[in-house]
């Protein structure tokens, strides 16, 4: 449904102009309103990507996608990741998340304008 290269494209897009997508807004960018089974769907992609980037030396990009309420990826976002790095917080949300994916976000952002 979702096209992994179109959805990395925009990610880098937004990476190098250090902005970060709500995830209603990425969905439409895409063509579709937000509903709970594509924002599901897109999630894999974002994993995919995310994934195919670590093997390549990368910094996440899924990151930059948030939730409106919060401005913090969702749950499932947290959950993968555990393993990855070793500053992952216990919680997915809170203080320690928001710090936790704005240096997340800031290795994309950096990591991107150089690139």
């Amino acid at each position: 449904m979702f096209d992994p290269v179109e959805v990395r494209a925009l990610l880098i897009d937004a990476a190098r102009a250090r902005q970060t997508f709500t995830y209603g807004a990425l969905l439409g960018i895409l063509g579709h309103a937000f509903t709970r089974p594509l924002m599901r769907q897109l999630c894999k992609v974002l994993d995919r990507i995310d994934d195919d980037g670590r093997a390549c030396g990368e910094p996440g990009l899924a990151v930059l996608v948030v939730r409106q309420s919060d401005g913090l990826p969702g749950q499932g976002w947290f959950v993968s990741r555990t393993g990855i790095h070793a500053d992952l917080p216990l919680e997915w949300e809170g203080a320690e998340a928001l710090r936790y994916t704005k240096a997340r976000q800031r290795e994309a952002f950096d990591y991107w304008a150089q690139a």
